[in-house]
């Protein structure tokens, strides 16, 4: 199912919705989050989730802090207050979007013909 088309264009609501609702998460834990809540039909990569975080680190929606864990680095996002404000207004566009495309994509009812003048 889940078209890169589709992702692409809510990635950044989905990753400002996790962070919103958690104080901090690092990058492999956000994709694992989203596969888990999608039911493994949307599968984040690298390639697609980094860019996007640091283009929020760039916009001042989140910030960093990096811990070592087992010997490693590990890089953790959070939201700042402008980051949670976004968050609440993506998701609210986001939830108002799918309910028009849900009336778009609905079956368009059919009149019922009245036979009985037949």
């Amino acid at each position: 199912m889940s078209s890169k088309e589709f992702i692409r264009g809510t990635l950044k609501t989905i990753i400002l919705k996790l962070l919103a609702e958690n104080k901090q998460l690092y990058g492999y834990e956000i994709s694992q989050r989203v596969a888990e809540l999608s039911g493994e039909e949307i599968q984040l990569t690298y390639g697609a989730l980094y860019p996007v975080l640091y283009k929020l680190e760039s916009e001042g929606l989140l910030v960093t802090n990096s811990e070592i864990v087992d010997n490693r680095v590990r890089k953790y996002y959070s939201l700042t207050k402008k980051g949670h404000e976004l968050a609440k207004e993506k998701v609210s566009e986001l939830q108002k979007f799918t309910e028009i495309l849900k009336n778009i994509l609905a079956p368009i009812p059919q009149p019922k013909m009245n036979l009985s003048g037949l």
